[in-house]
């Protein structure tokens, strides 16, 4: 069995034990809290008698046990079916559907923005240590990383989009706009570009010094020396030797930002009034929707275990000693 295939099976068996920890805790967790959806319904309505509780319960299944209800939404997830939602009355997997996809957009294009220019200013900056550039850049990314994504969003939403107006300051796309194709895409593209820019700034910052750090570490190793010895130039060695491996505590960085990230997006979609998995955990939350914030969680859980998965791939590509039984990471 090829490499990279060995250990795409080891990290997903290793995964499923996860996952499973996370649901049964979440539940837990969630069913210890005090209230639920009806009683969040009945407050929304302004109040209700006892009879009318007790059959709503009874219909969304939460007069059963906890063992009960824990049994039945292990076996709901293993049938692929994420429940019902009682505050929104419709089925979680539609409402997740909805949603999902604006996070994905906002996360992978920040996530994008982050790691293409960090590393290539952190190439930059460890090209030659201690160089002006160096100092500037480090300073800079110093000062990035240490402002809030929340307060960098609303300085951007109030310079770009107040003041100047050339942005819009909220949402994913025009109100009733029509639009449709390109047109669409690039009304989308222009609703992303401030909330793109607050969180993928933050993690420019930490990536420009993870792979300066890198960088600088590469250019002590014996496989840069010799290069340099036979006259290559500084950037031919920096671009072909040194960058490479360089990019592994990157990528391993990058996995390990992942939940960040989405925590990251969970704030700056509030700021900016993103319909994602921000708005809806809020929404979750306010209504005591159990069900809708376990299934928010889980499908977090997911997409960090699938962002570790690829970041294993990515390292195995650049190293191939990973996986193989030779060294490195298995």
């Amino acid at each position: 069995m090829p490499r990279l295939a060995r250990l795409v099976l080891r990290r997903l068996a290793g995964s499923v034990p996860v996952l499973l920890i996370v649901v049964v805790g979440v539940f837990l967790l969630l069913d210890s809290a005090g209230g639920d959806a009806v009683d969040a319904y009945l407050v929304s309505i302004g109040g209700g008698d006892a009879a009318l509780a007790e059959e709503l319960r009874a219909r969304y299944g939460l007069d059963r046990s906890v063992l009960a209800r824990l049994l039945l939404t292990l076996g709901q997830l293993a049938r692929g079916d994420l429940g019902w939602s009682v505050a929104l009355n419709r089925p979680i997997g539609a409402v997740i559907a909805e949603r999902l996809p604006n996070t994905l957009w906002l996360m992978g294009s920040a996530t994008a923005l982050a790691f293409a220019s960090g590393s290539a200013l952190g190439i930059v900056a460890g090209r030659r240590p201690g160089s002006a550039i160096d100092r500037l850049l480090s300073g800079g990314s110093l000062m990035l990383y240490s402002v809030p994504s929340f307060w960098l969003g609303l300085v951007l939403a109030v310079v770009f989009a107040v003041r100047l107006q050339w942005l819009p300051v909220s949402g994913i796309e025009t109100i009733a706009s029509g639009a449709t194709g390109l047109a669409r895409a690039a009304d989308v593209a222009r609703h992303l570009v401030l909330p793109v820019a607050a969180l993928g700034t933050i993690y420019l910052a930490l990536f420009l010094r993870v792979m300066r750090a890198g960088m600088v570490e590469a250019w002590g190793q014996d496989y840069t020396l010799a290069a340099r010895a036979r006259g290559v130039s500084s950037w031919r060695v920096a671009l072909n030797h040194a960058a490479r491996n360089a990019l592994l505590p990157l990528v391993t960085m990058l996995g390990l930002q992942a939940a960040s990230m989405i925590g990251g997006s969970v704030v700056i979609e509030s700021v900016f009034g993103i319909p994602g998995f921000g708005r809806l955990a809020q929404e979750a939350v306010a209504g005591r929707d159990a069900p809708l914030l376990m299934a928010v969680i889980l499908v977090s859980a997911v997409m960090v275990v699938a962002a570790n998965l690829a970041v294993d791939l990515a390292c195995g590509w650049l190293d191939p000693r990973i996986g193989s039984g030779r060294g490195g990471r298995g």
